[in-house]
């Protein structure tokens, strides 16, 4: 008998999320689906067929409380936001640093198989750029993460798709990036834009069966 995974997914509401979640539920290698978000998940919006999602409300500043949820196989974290949606500095690193972080913490309290999260490309702890420097500070504390052998990144250029929520500059980047791609080639490939299920699929890939 073939062995049945379980999936924990953060940010299941998001462009990607509900990317990855659609793709979880049709994939035959696993039984189970628990998502753990800030509202009830609209499920009209996800095609499970077999019942495998199991949305769970809880409160992400409170995450360690939910630690016995990542005693699963695969653990994927989408979880991101913008400094404008956040509203300041320090309220974008708490949700695209802290609770990534905390989160990849947990993945190896219950010692789950593998961790993927979504970084960005251009991710630099160095990088004079806010967001990129937040990305890439996370990216090190998480690879150099004791006893966390199974942990990978995507590292995502813009990307496409229906967002519930208007990203003016990104949707503006997009437009740009769009005309530019069919010369975007070598070094410059991986700042074409992707499409989310893409990025799922990668995601998915990255994953230790």
């Amino acid at each position: 008998m073939t062995e049945k995974y379980k999936a924990l997914v953060l940010g299941a509401s998001g462009l990607v999320g509900k990317a990855l979640v659609n793709q979880l539920c049709q994939d035959d290698r696993y039984s189970q689906v628990t998502c753990l978000v800030r509202s009830p998940l609209p499920k009209a919006q996800y095609h499970d067929p077999l019942n495998k999602i199991q949305a769970i409300v809880i409160d992400f500043e409170e995450l360690q409380d939910y630690q016995g949820y990542f005693s699963v196989e695969h653990v994927f974290c989408c979880l991101g936001t913008t400094i404008k949606q956040a509203g300041s500095q320090s309220n974008f690193r708490r949700v695209d640093f802290q609770f990534v972080h905390v989160a990849a913490q947990l993945t190896r309290a219950q010692r789950a198989k593998s961790f993927v999260w979504i970084s960005s490309v251009g991710a630099n702890a160095k990088s004079k750029n806010f967001y990129l420097k937040v990305k890439g500070e996370l990216e090190n504390a998480i690879l150099s993460m004791p006893q966390l052998d199974n942990a990978a990144a995507v590292r995502p250029s813009l990307l496409l798709g229906q967002r519930t929520q208007k990203r003016t500059a990104e949707s503006w980047g997009i437009a740009v990036m769009k005309r530019l791609s069919p010369i975007m080639f070598g070094p410059l490939a991986k700042y074409r834009p992707v499409s989310a299920n893409q990025v799922a699929y990668q995601m998915i890939q990255l994953q230790v069966f």
